[in-house]
């Protein structure tokens, strides 16, 4: 009977420290550590899936097993008794358990009694707890004083890739590894060696776009390499990787984001269309869009964000975004992203991706056109120097009136007629009574106002309010007011607040408020 096929994570997976890929401080760490004795009672990995953390446990416990030595070893010969039981997890000193499927306290239990025994074959008896964090509180608790004060022949090893969730009174008790994302050209590097050793052609395109779905990965990298070979047959090319990870080619993200960016929105359903036809994953593409944003914006001219050679863009291609990027701002590649990202949960939960994607096209070709903060803010300056021309020219008029009414009696001063608390506040404000108009604009809810009675609530209760109000009335309308304060509130807006609700009703200003998450407006000046 034949053997199974032993896919390529596991057949390559690594032995020693010397073939653990990606995690050099891990590595340096750990073997100096044994080279000085200096070994740890307890230890926990943490990283993301398929970074090493339990093959790095097994080569530890090889390290501390192998019988090349007569102590531990950094350097585990693999072919011992030890070594070979190790790995094929079958060495009775050397537990692995799934704290997935063991998480009460009967299972730790059951663990700690079997802790207090001497190793029968090895010299450490070795615990590897995997997805540690799964374990309950009550699991936890009574593994604390054990994981703390082990006997001398006890080593834990934890790992875990929900570090949070682990208590910190069991971090305190162990020493902490975390793994890393294997970079992109380490992975291309060990993918490239095992087609080698598979004897499967592999291009450095294909091998690019492998590295980079995994996602620092070295197992699912190695899966999608051994999905890709199967699919193939053995000749893995770029547009065999493509079509398996239903992605556009990069040449044609950056094609359609400069259909985008010209502000054609046919013309950019009919692009869509043709890539969702070709077998495209919507999801994908939008992850190549968001990609293809966050290179374009380092390579803007306006940022110069360090290094951009380690972009996943041909040279053609990177000066294509370059050519893009000298008419386009950074502030359109801002709002692009935010859109983008918004879209994202969007996308995961809309039952029908391709209507979900058609809108966010015509969301991005929108957004293009709004104008800039800053261009807010200078056609803001420009209405008020506009408003302020206006009041120099009213100021000016009614002057030259009151000179001619002081240097011609017989002329009668002008009074101002006010039926609303909208036209006692303009009024104020045209008189300069700025200090006056500040007040009532901020603290006083008008309940009624009718010609010559005003019934209000004053929110700071200024004594001098009425007084100073009832002598600029007198003055400014030739009349008495009444003046009526009531002594709880009527619950209605300031005319501040009535002012700061319309301007956020306002389009323009909407827009502006729109880009920034959590903005408000704090005051109308």
């Amino acid at each position: 009977m034949e053997s199974n096929y032993t896919v390529l994570a596991r057949k390559y997976r690594s032995q020693d420290f010397k073939t653990l890929i990606g995690q050099d401080v891990l590595v340096k760490t750990l073997t100096t550590a044994i080279n000085t004795s200096r070994i740890a009672h307890a230890y926990i990995f943490t990283g993301i899936r398929g970074t090493g953390k339990t093959s790095t446990a097994r080569i530890l416990a090889k390290a501390l097993n192998c019988l090349s030595s007569d102590g531990a070893t950094a350097n585990p010969c693999g072919v011992c008794e030890n070594c070979r039981a190790i790995a094929a997890g079958q060495h009775i000193d050397v537990m692995e358990i799934d704290a997935a499927s063991h998480t009460g306290v009967d299972n730790m239990r059951e663990i700690l009694d079997g802790a207090q025994y001497r190793p029968t074959n090895g010299r450490y008896r070795v615990y590897i707890i995997d997805e540690v964090h799964m374990l309950s509180t009550s699991a936890f608790n009574a593994l604390l004083k054990t994981l703390e004060e082990p006997p001398a022949h006890v080593i834990f090893i934890l790992a875990t890739t929900e570090i949070r969730k682990v208590p910190v009174t069991i971090l305190s008790r162990c020493q902490r590894f975390d793994l890393v994302r294997v970079p992109v050209d380490t992975l291309k590097k060990h993918f490239a060696w095992i087609a080698e050793q598979e004897k499967v052609e592999l291009s450095d395109g294909a091998n690019e776009l492998l590295a980079r779905a995994a996602d620092g990965s070295v197992r699912d990298g190695l899966s999608l390499l051994d999905q890709a070979i199967a699919q193939t047959g053995g000749k893995v090319d770029e547009a065999a990787v493509l079509d398996m990870l239903k992605r556009a080619d990069r040449g044609v993200v950056v094609d359609f984001m400069k259909i985008l960016l010209s502000g054609d929105t046919a013309a950019a359903l009919d692009k869509a269309d043709e890539i969702y036809n070709n077998g495209a994953d919507l999801s994908m593409l939008l992850t190549d869009m968001m990609e293809w944003t966050h290179w374009a914006t380092r390579m803007h001219p306006a940022l110069h964000a360090g290094d951009v050679l380690n972009s996943p863009y041909t040279a053609d291609q990177r000066d294509q975004i370059h050519i893009l990027n000298s008419r386009i701002s950074l502030n359109t590649l801002s709002r692009f992203w935010q859109v983008m990202v918004a879209a994202v949960p969007e996308m995961q939960a809309a039952g029908n991706q391709k209507q979900c994607f058609d809108m966010l096209i015509v969301r991005m070709m929108h957004i293009a056109d709004m104008p800039s903060v800053p261009e807010i803010i200078k056609q803001q300056e420009s209405a008020q120097r506009t408003r302020d021309v206006k009041n120099i020219f009213a100021d000016r008029m009614a002057q030259t009136t009151t000179n001619t009414q002081q240097n011609n009696p017989s002329i009668q001063k002008q009074f101002r007629i006010i039926v609303s608390a909208n036209d006692l506040g303009n009024a104020l404000q045209e008189t300069k009574e700025i200090l006056l108009y500040s007040y009532f604009s901020t603290n006083i809810e008008v309940a009624e106002f009718e010609d010559g009675k005003i019934k209000y609530f004053d929110r700071k209760g200024d004594g001098d309010f009425v007084h100073k109000l009832s002598k600029w009335l007198i003055d400014n309308t030739g009349k008495q007011w009444a003046l009526e304060r009531v002594m709880e509130s009527v619950h209605t807006n300031t005319i501040g607040e009535q002012k700061q609700e319309e301007l956020a009703a306002d389009p323009l200003v909407a827009s502006a408020m729109s880009l920034f998450e959590n903005a408000e407006i704090i005051g109308v000046k």
